[in-house]
């Protein structure tokens, strides 16, 4: 049995505030395509790539039905929707796409035994006799 599917409703927004609502099945892959300009037509003009605000849904019939309420809305009440979830308009897909470092802690890392090693080390040298 595979993994319950996921839709989603989104907003992206441009620096100057224009707004785009879709929908999709991939937020992921649909942010990065609008971050990097590859959807022809009114979000690559305006260049609207900040995701600003999201909904998660089980069935693609209901985020369709809220895709259309909310495009159905009055600019003002979408701005009233995206300041209620994300009131600095942070970009929630900020760094998606990146290099990520690897990032082992401390404690995993194997170069801890070769500073114990090395601490040992020292601290025979420091107990050794010259003859």
């Amino acid at each position: 049995m595979r993994g319950a599917r996921r839709h989603y409703v989104y907003i992206m927004a441009s620096r100057s505030l224009n707004l785009y609502t879709g929908v999709t099945d991939n937020i992921y892959r649909r942010a990065l395509e609008h971050k990097s300009g590859t959807i022809e037509g009114f979000t690559k003009r305006y260049n609207i790539n900040r995701l600003v605000y999201y909904e998660t849904f089980k069935y693609i019939g209901n985020a369709i039905a809220r895709e259309k309420r909310v495009k159905a809305w009055t600019r003002a009440k979408r701005i009233a929707l995206i300041r209620n979830m994300n009131p600095t308009w942070q970009d929630l897909a900020e760094g998606w796409g990146e290099k990520a470092e690897l990032q082992i802690p401390r404690s995993a890392r194997d170069d801890n035994e070769i500073e114990k090693r090395d601490d040992n080390e020292i601290e025979e040298q420091k107990v050794t006799p010259r003859p």
